[in-house]
């Protein structure tokens, strides 16, 4: 029987989409669920330590966001244009791979330029290729060190906030849409299960004996593109780029061996360890692109836990959940959640699946 979109389909408030993190990142409402049993409780996020013991491990996506969305005008016109990076093609040549609004406006051979607050133009770019309607491929023409260049984007660039959370990006933003353990600049969007790990909470989990592995998936916008298809075995995900490197492969293995329990931390770090599965089922160095869409019936091969956030209605990200925890469990759990007005979304609270 054919797995369909709108199975998926479910009534959320709009008052439910958290429009801003909690005041601290441990402090958010923890869902956890019972896969077995049913059980369903609710706790404070912080309270994870008491669901996992010495040797076993968690996955996280070390993904760093990057301040993707450029505001900037067009030259002769002035026209204001915005910029949103999509990832680097060519990291030489500073060639990127760019959404562009208004569209119609920008074509091959313009030049457009970013401005710093005191309207001094710091970037220059030229169009070079059209690669979808809304796509287009720019080159930044800047002679300064890799370092300089950074450091430019930084200062220019927006926090990519997703559409949902309708206001303008503050200066919270900066530092809330980022996991404190982000290291590989890459990701457009944040690795939102993550969001909710402080520094003393991580410090805490290490005391009690559990071991961490680090991957790197650099989440793309695709993870927000809405499924235009009912049939899911038709659905198409944009690739990303992961790395899964030995030093995780040794954590995990070790941990899935010993029969302890393995937690992905996330839809990300769920898509990179099955993306990288040993003929054996265990966890093997990969590296490269992935477009794996995981929807129900599915096999899990590597973990037996799971942290994620509270979705929204027929996203990829929902389905994976289903797939994990077991679609008529999760659909009964999603209903709980918005009874008891749990936060839905990037800056929402949290399930953990055991």
């Amino acid at each position: 029987m054919r797995t369909k979109l709108s199975q998926f389909q479910f009534e959320l408030p709009e008052k439910l989409i958290a429009q801003y993190p909690t005041e601290e990142r441990d402090q958010s409402r923890l869902m956890v669920v019972h896969r077995e049993s049913g059980k369903i409780e609710h706790k404070t996020f912080k309270d994870i330590l008491d669901y996992f013991d010495e040797g076993d491990a968690m996955i996280f996506n070390n993904t760093k966001v990057f301040p993707a969305r450029l505001f900037g005008r067009k030259e002769k016109t002035g026209a204001r244009i915005e910029v949103f990076l999509l990832r680097e093609l060519n990291h030489e040549s500073r060639l990127w791979d760019v959404l562009v609004d208004p569209a119609r406006k920008i074509r091959v051979g313009n030049k457009l330029y970013f401005s710093d607050a005191d309207d001094i133009d710091v970037l220059v770019a030229e169009v070079v290729d059209n690669t979808t309607s809304r796509g287009r491929t720019i080159r930044f023409l800047f002679d300064g060190t890799d370092e300089e260049f950074q450091n430019e984007l930084g200062k220019l660039g927006n926090t990519p906030l997703p559409k949902y959370i309708d206001r303008e990006v503050e200066q919270i933003d900066r530092e809330r849409y980022q996991t404190v353990y982000a290291k590989e600049m890459g990701a457009v969007a944040a690795p939102t299960a993550g969001l909710h790990f402080s520094e003393e909470l991580l410090k805490r989990l290490e005391i009690q004996g559990i071991d961490f592995a680090e991957l790197t998936l650099h989440v793309g916008l695709g993870t927000f593109r809405n499924i235009e298809v009912e049939d899911l075995s038709k659905h198409k995900m944009d690739a990303e780029y992961f790395r899964v490197g030995q030093k995780a492969v040794d954590v995990v293995n070790k941990s899935k061996t010993s029969g302890k329990r393995v937690c992905a931390v996330g839809t990300t770090s769920m898509r990179a360890i099955e993306s990288a599965v040993s003929a054996e089922g265990l966890l093997k160095p990969a590296e490269g692109w992935t477009n794996k869409f995981i929807y129900p019936p599915y096999v899990f091969n590597i973990p037996n836990a799971m942290i994620t956030n509270f979705h929204l209605p027929k996203s990829s990200l929902v389905i994976m959940v289903s797939a994990f925890g077991g679609h008529d469990f999760i659909k009964e759990c999603y209903q709980v959640a918005i009874k008891e007005k749990y936060r839905f979304f990037s800056y929402g609270d949290a399930m953990l699946i055991i």
